[in-house]
């Protein structure tokens, strides 16, 4: 236990948005699925789909009244290129520096591809959003 910190201010998530969490996460990662056997690489499926991602996560947030946060961060786990830095620590380790070096780009590419999806998505206009919900209502 840390001295000084109030454990009861820490808040959880609530179990209602569970659900709404598990589909975001499985909407980027199906979406990136789909765009990488389309044979487009994996940069510009990242960027897609975070994108993608982001809107969605945007949407919920207006309509579940919720921060944006809990769905976007959820969503991205799975897209988030854990394979590309283990394969470049590897590489690197068996003194490989070609394979290393090579994934080690790629990786830092598909880093910065989900940081562009992220700014895109947060570029469209929070109106924009608060029109699905009044569209809902009605």
């Amino acid at each position: 236990m840390i001295p000084g910190r109030n454990w009861n201010a820490v808040r959880t998530l609530p179990k209602k948005e569970l659900l709404y969490c598990g589909f975001s996460g499985a909407f980027g990662w199906i979406l990136y699925y789909i765009l990488v056997q389309l044979d487009m690489g994996v940069v510009v499926p990242s960027l897609i789909a975070t994108f993608c991602l982001t809107i969605l996560a945007r949407i919920f947030a207006v309509i579940r009244s919720t921060p944006v946060t809990v769905y976007l961060l959820t969503g991205i786990f799975p897209l988030v290129p854990g394979a590309g830095i283990f394969y470049t620590a590897y590489y690197l380790f068996t003194n490989d520096r070609a394979f290393s070096s090579s994934k080690g780009i790629e990786t830092f590419e598909v880093a910065g591809a989900i940081v562009l999806g992220i700014i895109f998505g947060f570029g469209i206009p929070q109106s924009l959003f608060h029109l699905v919900k009044k569209s809902g209502r009605n």
